[in-house]
Formats: structure tokens, C-alpha cells, sequence
């Protein structure tokens, strides 16, 4: 199966993985499947980072891409067509631009996201798939 790892996921994927759900861990872990990051997560760790809401020990934003690969998973590109049609993804009390076009992708693309986030039930009417 086809998953993408919401940011907070993939970084706890890279540097803290207890943090991840026993269901996650397996999924991400079970060969079979494939695990794919957003370049949306790349962007929204960067701007955090320079407006220090985050930050990495030994690690630049710029290092994470290649981290994600080495670890097995997949960079995810940016469809235009996902990005043209984004105006359709139902307004919703999730405000956050990063969450909302992860979402969309993943709703256009049919793939799973992974994240804790509980907000991401609110768009399961809308064919998100999400788990935790």
C-alpha cells in the first residue's frame, strides 16, 4: 500500500521514533509498503525552522530530504493538477496551509496519510484516509 507520513511524523520517523504509534511503526517498517513524503513537509520544516518554532541537532532542513531517502522513503512531488484543484478541499476549523495540502494530496492521489493529528478526521467525509 501507498502512505505518506504527515511532517510531524516523518520527523519523528528520522530522530525520535518512539514517539510513533506501534500501527505506524509497522506500516512503516513492512516492506510491502510505500512511504512517501511530501515535498510540502520539506517547505513547512524549513519556514519553522526560520522562524525558530523548530530546530535539529547536527541536521540543516536542507540535509532532510536525503535523510528521508536513506531511511527508505520516497519524496512525493507536488502535482500541479493537485495544486490547481486545491480551491475544492471543503473549508474546515483546520486552518494550518501545510496540513490542508497534504490533505488534498492525499485525497487526490488516494494515498494514506499517516499523522496523530485528530483534526484530520473532519476531511474522512471527503476521502481522507488517515491513521494513527
Amino acid at each position: 500500500m501507498d502512505y505518506v507520513l504527515d511532517t510531524h511524523v516523518l520527523i519523528w520517523a528520522l530522530f525520535d521514533s518512539k514517539k510513533l504509534s506501534k500501527k505506524v511503526k509497522n506500516i512503516i517498517l513492512n516492506p510491502d509498503n510505500n512511504i512517501y513524503v511530501s515535498i510540502i513537509s520539506f517547505w513547512e520544516i524549513s519556514l519553522k525552522v526560520n522562524l525558530g518554532k523548530i530546530s535539529f541537532k547536527d541536521v540543516s532542513p536542507e540535509e532532510l530530504p536525503e535523510y528521508a531517502e536513506k531511511s527508505g522513503f520516497e519524496i512525493l512531488a507536488l502535482r500541479p493538477d493537485v495544486v490547481a484543484s486545491f480551491h475544492q478541499l471543503p473549508s474546515a476549523d483546520h486552518k494550518d496551509p501545510f496540513d490542508r495540502l497534504i490533505i488534498w494530496q492525499c485525497i487526490q492521489q488516494k494515498i494514506t496519510l499517516l499523522s496523530k493529528d485528530e483534526q484530520f478526521s473532519q476531511y474522512s467525509k471527503h476521502a481522507l484516509n488517515a491513521i494513527w
